[in-house]
């Protein structure tokens, strides 16, 4: 039988290869290959697929991911800083919109330790250079919401589609499209490999039911999309895991993404009218005395009798040494550091007052954030 085929092969393309000939069609012609690439995959038999293609997606939705730098504020761990100076670090990563109103979902790690209002900015892709203002934070499960001023943002730019992670099953086909390294949107794809997983947030807190992929999610990628097949975001890439291998085996990436269900929370709290609220701690330098001799610390001049400082025992005249265990020079250091915690959240202050040294714990306050300022 074997045989019989082998020779039926052979004599279907004498016949083929004759014909050719027989028609002048020899090996001078120019052979041109047309590859239509297929669209993704559908998510589930109910839910048919769009018909979009990776590209398709990629059109649609690159100019509504952006690339996220956050300026933080760090101490000098330098044997030279005798005198407690501060350096700003960059922490960079990407984000999305996900309303006309200005809100991008990002990753909370990126712009942990930045200003609130003026530390972090965000580039569409025109280079489109915006200043954002953190407008709400959940560190237990690493997100954060921005607002930036949208005039001026080329027209293409629209919002994602936010899609359902309940949804998700194993295999399904996803897309990423975020910043690796700082190279502007660029797409990868790989599959679900497996959900119902658990990651520790910056806080220590447990992020539950996360989306485990197979993508090669690099650095920068973090707050960057999770898609599906019809290009809905289901997750926000977080972290990564890399697993070593032997001297003749490839070191494996797993990613992982937070499903945007558990984004509902953080966004709810986003207030959408024009004013932003931002950490307020009550207190402002005294005024300039001449010939004054520097010192370590910060003195406090005013202290407003209303504001939290003045609540939680801070007077006019003490000398603020660190706040949250960082070293500050003036009261300029202190509201910077201030500037990194969102309202409600509790800040420790090292004082001293009369020789002696205290500690006081302060729960922030709020002010208003008017609309020149973001």
């Amino acid at each position: 039988m074997l045989k019989s085929h082998f020779v039926s092969a052979v004599v279907g393309g004498l016949i083929v290869g004759g014909g050719l000939l027989a028609f002048g069609i020899t090996g001078r012609q120019r052979v041109e290959t047309v590859v239509n690439q297929a669209p993704v995959l559908p998510q589930t038999a109910d839910n048919p697929s769009s018909g979009l293609t990776p590209h398709d997606i990629y059109q649609r939705d690159a100019p509504g991911v952006v690339f996220v730098r956050a300026k933080l504020l760090e101490p000098v761990t330098s044997p030279f800083n005798l005198f407690n100076a501060r350096q700003s670090e960059t922490s960079t990563g990407s984000g999305f919109l996900v309303d006309r109103t200005g809100d991008i979902l990002t990753n909370y790690h990126i712009i942990e330790g930045a200003a609130r209002s003026g530390g972090v900015t965000v580039e569409f892709e025109d280079n489109t250079l915006r200043a954002a203002t953190v407008a709400a934070v959940d560190p237990s499960d690493d997100l954060a919401v921005l607002r930036v001023d949208m005039r001026h943002v080329p027209q293409t730019t629209r919002p994602l589609t936010l899609g359902d992670s309940t949804s998700v099953r194993v295999g399904d086909p996803t897309l990423t499209i975020g910043n690796p390294f700082g190279v502007d949107r660029t797409l990868t794809s790989g599959i679900v490999s497996a959900l119902q997983h658990e990651l520790q947030a910056v806080d220590g807190s447990t992020i539950d039911n996360v989306i485990q992929t197979d993508q090669a999610i690099a650095a920068g990628n973090s707050g960057a999309p999770l898609l599906d097949a019809d290009g809905r975001v289901v997750g926000i890439n977080s972290q990564i895991a890399t697993a070593e291998g032997g001297p003749n085996t490839v070191a494996q990436t797993l990613s992982f993404a937070v499903p945007i269900d558990t984004a509902d929370t953080v966004l709810a709290r986003v207030d959408h009218q024009q004013a932003l609220r931002v950490a307020y701690l009550g207190l402002s330098a005294p005024a300039a005395v001449k010939g004054a001799r520097a010192r370590r610390g910060a003195v406090v001049g005013a202290v407003d009798k209303d504001g939290p400082a003045a609540t939680y025992g801070v007077l006019a005249g003490d000398l603020i040494e660190r706040v949250a265990d960082l070293p500050v020079n003036s009261i300029k250091d202190v509201l910077a550091v201030v500037s990194t915690y969102s309202p409600g959240q509790t800040v420790s202050l090292q004082i001293r007052r009369r020789s002696r040294q205290r500690t006081l714990s302060v729960v922030l306050g709020s002010r208003t954030v008017p609309p020149a300022e973001q």
